[in-house]
């Protein structure tokens, strides 16, 4: 993977980005794509909710695990942070407030946002995390500045995740809440790297609350790698 320019291709789905109330940038995981993850859309739709989905390069955020040493995934994960970033300016640029732009992802993708989060936390709209946490070694200092006040997280994983250890994701919770985030952390026991029909009414719950739609989710396992 010698490209690092991630996010130079954005898919969207839902609401017309021009049109919409909110919107929510979602992450794809290692090996899968930008269209892939919009499959969400069809599980997460409210009224007037645009969702945009960039693309990684070579369908890859960062080469190794998120649990390598930092300096292992760069250049790579820097580029992957400022994609997230360009996504999020594009949503601002459309008239979205920040209150009402929201970041997700899943595996991969779901730690790139987690990530992204903490080093920009702000009161954003909210946070759903499928199968992710925090990037960097055991050990790795936690010192983000600013502050969530207040904002919803969700955070779903297995105890058994091959990828995800049970422990990153207690760190998460506990260091998203630290900054002020209100997390809803939920360990599905013997789940397989998917999400869950549970998963998806939280997370639907959230995006519906926050946006004051009320609408309500249909469920399923929606993915898994």
């Amino acid at each position: 993977m010698n490209d690092v320019s991630h996010g130079t291709t954005i898919q969207a789905a839902g609401a017309p980005l021009a049109e919409a109330k909110g919107a929510l940038i979602l992450l794809h995981g290692r090996g899968a794509t930008a269209a892939s993850i919009l499959d969400l859309a069809h599980y997460l739709a409210q009224p007037g909710l645009a969702f945009l989905a960039p693309q990684a390069a070579g369908n890859t955020w960062y080469p190794y695990s998120f649990l390598a040493p930092l300096g292992d995934n760069e250049p790579y994960l820097s580029a992957a942070l400022r994609a997230v970033a360009e996504t999020a300016a594009r949503a601002a640029a459309a008239g979205i407030p920040e209150r009402r732009l929201f970041f997700g992802g899943f595996s991969q993708g779901a730690c790139l946002a987690a990530e992204y989060m903490a080093r920009h936390a702000r009161r954003y709209g909210g946070l759903l995390l499928f199968s992710g946490g925090l990037i960097g070694p055991p050990g790795t200092p936690r010192d983000y500045g600013g502050g969530f006040d207040g904002m919803p997280v969700f955070l779903g994983c297995s105890d058994v995740d091959p990828h995800i250890p049970l422990a990153r994701v207690e760190e998460t919770a506990a260091v998203l809440g630290g900054l002020g985030a209100r997390v809803d952390q939920r360990i599905y026991p013997r789940l397989g790297h998917t999400i869950n029909e549970d998963e998806i009414a939280a997370a639907a719950q959230l995006l519906a609350g926050a946006l004051g739609s009320g609408a309500a989710p249909s469920g399923g396992d929606v993915l898994a790698e």
